[in-house]
């Protein structure tokens, strides 16, 4: 078995498809350390009544709680979505090693904002475009079928 960018992010889609079903916006994520998923989340905004409840701060707060720790330096995010401004602070103060996403976030993503400025914190590495094709057309059935 091959533990790469693309094994990671078919985890983080099997979590978007599970916010998909709930009717939520389908982001998903996973933090891993070494080879291991240390937690998942997917959005949960409309169940939970929270706009805070996205899929990386849900991952995040899980990961956290499995390590003890309030730095995830060694961990890797693997999420569907660029990152909003919100999430990206929460990278930020966990001082993530990696974070990985797959589709553009033309709309919310944190380029919109951020232009030429790192919102992440200094230490973490960036990339994007993993499996983008299969992560945007999620995005595009969910609003699909909501008009």
């Amino acid at each position: 078995m091959i533990f790469d960018d693309e094994y990671f992010m078919k985890a983080a889609l099997r979590e978007a498809k599970l916010a998909f079903e709930a009717g939520e916006v389908p982001v998903g994520a996973v933090v891993v350390w070494g080879e291991k998923i240390i937690a998942r989340g997917h959005n949960q905004v409309e169940r939970l009544n929270d706009s805070t409840a996205h899929a990386e701060m849900i991952a995040m707060t899980s990961a956290f709680n499995e390590l003890g720790s309030k730095y995830l330096n060694e961990a890797t995010l693997y999420v569907t979505l660029e990152p909003c401004l919100m999430c990206c602070g929460g990278m930020y103060w966990s001082k993530i090693g990696r974070i990985v996403y797959g589709a553009s976030d033309e709309k919310n993503g944190y380029r919109k904002y951020t232009e030429n400025t790192n919102p992440f914190h200094p230490k973490s590495s960036i990339t994007s475009g993993v499996m983008a094709d299969d992560c945007a057309q999620l995005m595009k059935d969910f609003f699909a079928a909501k008009r």
